[in-house]
């Protein structure tokens, strides 16, 4: 389930969250809620995409150019992988234009 997250929606890292890079592989923390989240490489590099772009049509396409994935696989996969940072309260979401 996303939660109305869209491509248009644009993500923003919480500032409660810290995040290490453990040999490719992230590992965060919100030090308000004391969440741990560990992400393999591909989730790590989409952590860098929001960094970098925040706007989620712009992470998609980044990640479709960089990895063998359909766009509409990785519009889901993408979606669904927002919602559980939104969720664990590692990320917020606006949520964009309605469409």
């Amino acid at each position: 389930m996303t939660d109305g997250i869209t491509l248009a929606s644009r993500v923003r890292i919480n500032d409660d969250v810290v995040f290490r890079d453990l040999q490719g592989e992230l590992v965060l923390l919100n030090l308000k809620t004391g969440v741990y989240f560990g992400l393999d490489p591909v989730g790590s590099r989409i952590w860098q995409l929001i960094q970098e772009h925040q706007f989620l049509h712009k992470v998609l396409h980044a990640v479709v150019e960089e990895y063998e994935v359909t766009e509409s696989r990785c519009q889901q996969d993408l979606l669904r992988f927002v919602a559980a940072l939104r969720a664990n309260g590692l990320v917020d979401v606006n949520r964009g234009p309605a469409a």
